[in-house]
């Protein structure tokens, strides 16, 4: 339907609210997640490349027509499933872009064997840096080279005139951003427990995190999974006292994505600065106002990552594939 021009987003999330949403057989416990992502992806790449044939259709016949009408039937422990009778096979390459999201161990290396990218909350020069190496390192085993998965952080930004403005700016969006009672909500889903009563403009909980999967915040869409809640605690309490911070300004040091902020120039120069660093192979932008929100950065930033030569100027082809410099799967 998008002429190659979208991507899949293999999500293996962790909250039962989309789980249950998603999934017919219930919400999966941590360990069979990325077993039962794997099995479907590969399911749905048989469909692609060796479920596509000619089939008579009174549909015009063109290059990118062709339908795959063998039925395919699948099970695994994980799985059950049965192929359409007809689906239409994915235009001028077998599949499209496969973007992954884990952090975990067993989330890098599924991206590593399945990717095509890979998104990424390290996005800060030195931990970027890290998981950038270790992620890339992988590749190697799954015969991949470190080109065929590309490291896509997300990233905020602000633009002002002068790096003062913007810096003042970013601090006023934060606080708009993360109010009292989202700061008690982000908090919850570390502690395990029902902090509603708890001040966000006083310290952190003297009480530990209540381990374990079964959370407080499962039944919530868009929530974060911490594997070592206690030891995260620690860390965050060590953070406040340091800084001196409340609650909600806790929350709001450790929940940023990286953002770039200041001048176009400064941004220009550090995007790139962090490119060639191998931090990233680029970012994904999230802009904190919408719809707008990437007017000046088109307008200011862009053109000088292109007087940079590190900014395309036009699009080489016609997918998203080809315009992420990807190769396309052999087959």
């Amino acid at each position: 339907m998008s002429a190659g021009r979208a991507a899949w987003n293999v999500v293996t999330s962790w909250d039962e609210f989309t789980g249950e949403n998603f999934r017919r057989g219930g919400h999966l416990p941590e360990d069979r997640r990325y077993a039962r992502a794997k099995e479907f992806l590969t399911a749905a790449a048989t469909l692609w490349t060796h479920g596509a044939t000619m089939t008579s259709s009174p549909m015009p016949r063109t290059a990118d027509s062709w339908h795959a009408s063998r039925r395919v039937n699948s099970t695994s422990p994980v799985r059950d499933s049965t192929s359409a009778e007809i689906i239409r096979r994915p235009v001028r390459h077998r599949g499209p872009v496969v973007f992954q999201a884990g952090d975990s161990d067993e989330g890098r290396e599924f991206a590593a064997a399945t990717a095509d990218a890979i998104f990424s909350r390290h996005a800060t020069y030195d931990a970027g840096r890290a998981f950038y190496t270790d992620v890339k390192r992988r590749l190697a085993a799954y015969g991949r080279r470190p080109d065929q998965l590309l490291v896509l952080p997300a990233a905020t930004f602000v633009v002002g005139d002068t790096d003062a403005q913007a810096a003042e700016l970013a601090h006023e969006v934060r606080l708009q951003q993360v109010s009292g009672q989202t700061a008690i909500k982000f908090l919850e889903q570390l502690w395990n427990r029902d902090l509603s009563d708890h001040d966000p403009d006083g310290p952190l909980p003297q009480v530990d995190p209540i381990p374990g999967e079964n959370t407080v915040a499962k039944g919530r869409a868009s929530v974060r999974m911490h594997r070592d809640p206690v030891a995260v605690a620690r860390e965050w309490r060590d953070l406040a006292e340091a800084k001196n911070l409340t609650t909600r300004e806790l929350i709001i040091e450790v929940t940023g994505r990286q953002s770039f902020v200041g001048s176009p120039q400064t941004i220009a120069h550090t995007i790139n600065d962090f490119v060639q660093a191998d931090v990233a192979d680029g970012f994904i932008l999230v802009p904190h106002i919408v719809p707008g929100g990437l007017d000046r950065f088109v307008d200011e930033v862009v053109p000088l990552l292109q007087e940079l030569g590190v900014y395309r100027t036009d699009h080489e082809g016609s997918t998203l594939r080809d315009n992420l410099g990807l190769a396309r799967p052999a087959g």
